[in-house]
């Protein structure tokens, strides 16, 4: 897609929590995107919020729908792959919300198919523009700790109730581990690149659970050691990272709010959108401890990055060879979860070139 005038034509699949809080708003607050239509089984719940946009129940029918130049797929994620084919096969540039798919193989198929194409295939890993990462991230490049030796990330909440969602069912592509998982792995190899092993445990914790709601898994590169954790039955929460190295220790302890705050019905780029008050600890030496202030997150900048891609002026956010990394991962760490062994990783050229190796 070249340089143009007129907007760029959005058309979202699915608009239950992803393509409701996430996608619609920040679409909406995009300068050259233009959500058109959306494809729902309840009409009337996007009338309400989008009066002036059309809705059709045939989900397949909008993916390749003529005049639509992106297709937005915000459906259960076993649903991905077919959604995302049928789009770029209609000659549509593509967002899937993470994971890309289920299945490795999958991912790989579809990201040969928007090459083969030409198109643009992206998938909405937000969580690169969080406040919590973007401070940990900063940190360790301006080298606050040193070379780092143990990294841990952990996404936790409090929900012992079992909910009625295709999320909390058994079924291919439910599970904390493909919800949570994908935003923890993709942190990860921002900041590290790609490991060399993965060990990894998965279990169904609350009473009543059909699929995993506990994960937690181990990255290994050389001497480096990350750690993956999400649960949902941590009652007052945890730190969020955790990072020590050769020359002191970083901790934060709050998550970003950019979800809160959407929830809550806040539109992206109002007044404090994405502030972060919880300063990032750290302590040296001498034990002394520093509170610095955080980087404010702003997920404006990945659909930002999606148009300028489409208009020629610049490049995929999220190009699918590192999406199919992340997979590689999740995928090795379901292996490991069930047969109890370390999982060697054999990444191909494609993904070691995604990261610069």
């Amino acid at each position: 897609m070249t340089s143009r005038d007129e907007p760029i034509r959005v058309g979202l699949i699915g608009y239950g929590y992803a393509g409701r809080t996430f996608h619609a708003p920040l679409i909406a607050a995009t300068v050259g995107l233009e959500l058109v239509s959306v494809a729902s089984s309840d009409a009337a719940k996007v009338r309400r919020d989008l009066p002036d946009v059309e809705t059709v129940r045939d989900p397949m029918a909008l993916a390749g729908t003529a005049g639509i130049d992106l297709v937005v797929i915000a459906s259960p994620n076993d649903t991905h792959v077919q959604l995302a084919r049928t789009a770029l096969d209609a000659g549509k540039a593509v967002v899937v919300d993470k994971p890309l798919t289920v299945d490795l193989a999958d991912a790989r198929d579809l990201a040969d198919q928007a090459q083969r194409l030409g198109l643009l295939l992206s998938v909405f890993h937000n969580r690169r523009w969080d406040s919590d990462f973007l401070s940990v991230k900063q940190a360790i490049e301006d080298g606050l700790v040193g070379r780092v030796t143990h990294f841990e990330s952990h996404i936790d909440r409090y929900r012992p109730q079992v909910r009625d969602r295709w999320r909390e069912n058994s079924g291919s592509g439910s599970g904390i581990w493909f919800d949570l998982g994908p935003h923890l792995v993709d942190q990860a190899l921002q900041l590290f690149g790609l490991p060399d092993r993965v060990q990894a445990n998965l279990a169904a914790q609350r009473t009543g659970a059909k699929t995993d709601d506990w994960a937690h898994v181990l990255l290994e590169c050389d001497c480096r050691r990350v750690v993956l954790h999400a649960g949902m039955l941590v009652a007052g929460g945890s730190n969020r990272f955790v990072v020590h190295g050769e020359t002191g220790s970083l901790v934060k302890r709050h998550s970003d709010r950019q979800e809160a705050q959407l929830v809550a019905g806040m539109r992206p780029g109002a007044p404090g959108w994405g502030a972060d008050p919880d300063g990032l600890m750290v302590y040296d030496a001498d034990g002394a401890e520093r509170l610095l202030t955080p980087v404010d997150g702003d997920y404006r900048h990945y659909y930002a990055g999606i148009a300028r891609a489409l208009t020629g002026n610049g490049t995929n956010p999220v190009p699918p060879a590192q999406a199919v990394a992340t997979m590689a991962i999740i995928d090795a760490a379901i292996v490991s979860a069930r047969t109890g062994r370390v999982v060697d990783m054999a990444f191909t050229a494609a993904d070691r070139a995604a990261f610069g190796v």
